[in-house]
């Protein structure tokens, strides 16, 4: 096995060991990317595991796959801008765009998996419906938070305990196991509904005489677990590029003119509906390291999740799992339910329904939200808070545009004229206020950056500054870094990736309409920071609750705080920057 502490001019992929009583061991988020490595075969990275002792891969109990060419690599020799991210994370062969966070890093190994190999469509399907799985933030999305945070950390935290409160199923599993009990509704399932309700009345023909057969009414978990029907054998029909013979499935005109409201619902194959999807992958490795521990102490309260391991049966039929398993070392098999459940615990005892919001959180009603930026400042002004509004501090200051290159022009980031000439006013009230703040050798950081408008101009503006660019969204991202480089910028680098999971030091930060609740968001991750920020919020002046806030966020009282506010000259006059030192 090799060793080593640099790229190498290669996409390079860091993978987080932590340490259990002085041990090292391989967190679950590490563990989903060495399976999704395996499952896909990608071949497009150098992989390294990251140690934060002298330890090494050699020391870990659990067994490495063989299909993956890992590397170890202490902490402190991490590139500077790996360093300032949460594992997993993805560096590409620049060393200046790192792609960081467990949902992003994923898909990115899917896309470079296709790059290398079109014809993968088992791994296209991974992405989803129109490619959007596990797509949206964290932050805002509590699916992905779920599936990315929240049951990773409940089984993170059962494993370091596994007796304690055995028989108290993590809220995260609850969650999911509710979630699987639910109909799916997925895209064009008329046909699939209606097949099914033809065998269905093809079964009620069939059905033994009333009197005859097995009297118990009520399947144990382990006979739910093989009831496949339609949905299981068109989910596997798509994996294996067949189709259900059209004999079979044509429906007679009886079944044809049924209404869609009165046809059979469908039930639930995998995580996300019929189909095998990146969200599976995720919860693999979680779920097979609670099941095994819950069969080893606590094989009772296996009768409360029957979905779950209906689901967990499902996977291990899809092409390639098991042997990506076996390689990763994951030894896949059915649990063994007991027949019985003891007194006190059975399966009619799971909660009948399980809350949605974080544990913890109280949900704050949601109001219908009329009006935008006026309003706002009127409804704020009704309630004793007015906005004091100062002279313009640089009124006579532009970036002299005419004499600057061109890919540094707003049109450049595909927008029509007029935006950009609105986005040029905007930027020359940004690029003042931080030139006031930034400092030589200061790092500046253009949070939700989309295509560079803001991170471009400073870093041509600032060249004895580092200036960072996160953003979620790969498309606007890479279109920012080609025009970094189209310009020959040296100061610049680029993160893909939520905000949580940039945790770098930095020194100003800037955000210019960071969308709803993400102004929120950065002007939080400034004062945690304890930097100056420029902020411009979203000009759409619309706010919801959301997974990690809920608002209002203070009394009227406490929001009369001491901000400059300054209209954007040239801009409609709703649009206003807070301006902190």
């Amino acid at each position: 096995m090799k060793h080593t502490e640099s790229n190498d001019q290669h996409p390079s992929l860091y993978l987080e060991v932590s340490s259990q009583n002085d041990e090292p061991r391989l967190p679950l988020h590490t563990s989903i990317v060495l399976f999704l490595l395996s499952y896909c075969d990608c071949k497009s990275f150098k992989v390294f595991l990251v140690f934060d002792d002298c330890s090494s891969s050699e020391s870990l109990k659990t067994p490495l796959p063989e299909s993956v060419n890992v590397c170890d690599v202490q902490l402190e020799a991490l590139p500077q801008l790996v360093r300032s991210c949460r594992l997993p994370a993805a560096l590409d062969e620049t060393g200046r765009l790192c792609r960081t966070g467990l949902a992003v890093v994923l898909r990115h190994i899917i896309n470079k998996t296709l790059e290398a190999d079109p014809s993968r469509n088992d791994v296209l399907a991974l992405l989803g419906f129109k490619k959007t799985c596990l797509k949206a933030c964290a932050e805002v999305s509590k699916w992905t938070r779920l599936c990315e945070i929240g049951i990773p950390s409940a089984v993170e935290e059962h494993l370091q305990n596994p007796t304690d409160n055995i028989l108290q199923l993590p809220l995260p599993i609850l969650t999911l196991e509710q979630r699987l009990a639910e109909p799916v509704r997925v895209h064009n399932d008329d046909k699939i509904r209606r097949q099914k309700l033809q065998e269905q009345k093809r079964g009620e023909k069939n059905k033994p005489p009333e009197g005859q057969g097995d009297l118990d009414s009520e399947p144990t978990p382990a006979q739910s677990q093989v009831s496949d029907g339609l949905e299981l054998r068109a989910a596997l029909a798509k994996l294996s590029v067949d189709s259900i013979p059209a004999s079979a499935t044509r429906e007679n005109s009886e079944i044809r003119k049924v209404k869609t409201t009165d046809l059979p619902s469908l039930e639930h194959v995998f995580a996300e509906g019929l189909y095998f999807t990146l969200t599976d992958v995720v919860l693999l490795p979680c779920i097979y390291q609670y099941l095994y521990s819950l069969q080893t102490h606590a094989a009772s309260a296996l009768h409360q999740l029957p979905h779950l391991l209906r689901w967990y049966s499902h996977v291990q039929e899809v092409p390639g799992v098991l042997r990506a398993a076996k390689d990763c070392g994951l030894l896949l098999s059915i649990p063994q339910v007991p027949t019985s459940s003891p007194a006190g615990s059975s399966a009619e005892d799971a909660p009948a329904s399980v809350p949605v919001q974080e544990e913890g959180q109280e949900m704050t009603p949601q109001l219908p939200f009329v009006g935008g930026p006026r309003p706002t400042m009127t409804k704020l002004k009704e309630n004793g808070i007015e906005a004091v509004f100062s002279p313009h501090p640089c009124p006579d200051w532009t970036l002299p545009w005419d004499s600057l290159p061109g890919a540094i022009n707003p049109a450049e980031g595909k927008m029509s004229n007029i935006r950009a000439v609105r986005k040029m006013q905007q930027l020359n009230n940004l690029v003042a206020m931080v030139t006031e703040l930034a400092r030589p050798g200061n790092t500046v950081v253009d949070f939700c950056s989309g295509t560079g408008h803001v991170g471009i101009v400073l870093a041509h503006t600032l060249p004895h500054c580092q200036i960072i660019l996160i953003e979620n969204k790969e498309e606007s991202l890479v279109r920012a870094q080609s025009r970094s480089t189209e310009l020959g910028l040296k100061n610049i680098c680029f993160i893909q990736a939520n905000l949580d999971y940039f945790t770098g030091p930095f020194h100003v930060g800037v955000a210019l309409h960071a969308c709803g609740i993400a102004t929120d968001m950065v002007l939080e991750h400034c004062i945690q920071a304890r930097s100056a920020f420029v902020i411009s919020p979203c000009c759409y002046g619309f706010i919801q609750n959301a997974v990690k806030f809920t608002f209002p966020k203070s009394t009227s009282d406490n929001l009369k705080q001491q901000c400059h506010i300054t209209y954007s000259a040239g801009s409609v006059p709703d649009i206003f920057s807070y301006v902190s030192a």
